[in-house]
């Protein structure tokens, strides 16, 4: 579905034969409807989805020509791909592949992508770097939302919430009974937190509140600052997982942390242990996590990325009282989500205008 956005107050339902008669179409010229073609109109730009109320009444603020997707999902590889030939700027999702095939299909004239996430594992930096061009992203802005949840999957897991409510449900709750339904709690626990950057440590603050008494985390370097504050052991990742009591997955998906969380890691780590992973669904071998559930090599898990994204409702993870599953839903806050389409946006603005993005990758 196409919006264009003018400096001339034109509406998103204008009709785009009103713009052909704005803005004729030169006869030798094909390409798609909103581009422009006169070096005075407005750099074309492509969003790949509507934003946050905030973020998107900033996007239509701009000088731009604006083509973007209204649905409720994911737009069409080949709409995009269409879509984004002569375009000056993108402003892509987490759910958009940026490839060499995206990129050529833009063309030279492309000064920008703009990345409404943190990560950046959906974009292909060697085809970013060979061509030169800023990659935004949007860093230090779901802290807080993300370690909220975090810390939701592991108390949630901890206290076999998934089983307890199913029991309500299902009728399978009677009378008290004493050994029924029983997790675990924190008091005087380890905490293992693989990755300590900004989110790590944020989870690891929020849990040391129930009482654990001891965090230990690993990771490429020692973190001296987070350790003082979080009175933190820095371990080798063998040791944290025969350690800790609590295992949370908090560091970016790279060629290192892919698949680290395999069957053998699982049978290192206790019986009794729950492990969460809230970061990328590629850091687990997700058929060996199903294994060390039913196996019982540890005692729950709490996930809210999985491989795929959308994990199929067949998947044997859904089936398992004691895996807790959520749709990747760690920054799903209205504030850490508009903040993120207003940085977003930022970083587009700057780069059709040539000038440093406020938060670049590159």
């Amino acid at each position: 579905m196409l919006t264009a956005i003018r400096k001339l107050g034109l509406g998103t339902n204008f009709k785009a034969s009103f713009l052909f008669k704005l803005f004729p179409i030169p006869s030798s010229y094909s390409p798609s409807l909103s581009r422009p073609f006169h070096s005075n109109m407005p750099p074309r730009v492509v969003v790949t989805r509507r934003l946050p109320p905030t973020s998107q009444a900033a996007l239509e603020k701009l000088d731009a020509d604006i083509y973007q997707w209204q649905e409720d999902c994911a737009m069409p590889r080949e709409t995009l791909l269409k879509e984004v030939k002569g375009a000056q700027g993108i402003l892509c999702m987490l759910t958009d592949k940026v490839d060499d095939e995206l990129l050529d299909s833009a063309g030279q004239q492309l000064k920008v992508v703009s990345t409404m996430s943190v990560g950046y594992d959906h974009v292909d930096m060697e085809a970013i770097k060979k061509r030169k061009l800023p990659l935004g992203y949007t860093p230090d802005v779901l802290t807080d939302a993300t370690a909220d949840l975090t810390a939701l999957l592991t108390l949630s897991a901890a206290r076999r919430i998934k089983e307890s409510i199913d029991a309500v449900r299902n009728g399978e709750w009677r009378e008290w009974r004493p050994n029924w339904l029983c997790g675990s709690q924190f008091t005087q626990k380890t905490l293992g937190v693989v990755g300590l950057g900004r989110i790590g440590e944020a989870v690891a603050h929020r849990l040391k509140a129930f009482g654990i008494s001891q965090v230990l985390y690993s990771g490429r370097s020692e973190k001296p600052e987070a350790s003082k504050r979080l009175q933190a052991q820095f371990v080798s990742f063998d040791e944290l997982l025969a350690k800790s009591d609590y295992v949370i997955v908090c560091c970016a998906l790279t060629k290192e942390t892919k698949e680290m969380f395999n069957y053998d890691a699982f049978k290192k780590m206790k019986r009794s242990a729950v492990f969460v992973n809230s970061a990328r669904g590629g850091i687990v071998q997700q058929d060996d996590l199903v294994r060390a559930l039913e196996d019982d090599l540890i005692a729950a898990a709490g996930l809210d990325v999985t491989t795929p994204e959308p994990l199929p409702t067949t998947s044997k993870l859904l089936q398992l009282p004691n895996c807790i599953v959520v749709p990747h839903i760690g920054s799903a806050t209205l504030e850490t989500r508009d903040q993120m389409g207003l940085m977003a946006v930022k970083n587009l603005e700057a780069g059709i205008q040539d000038k440093a993005l406020p938060t670049s990758v590159l």
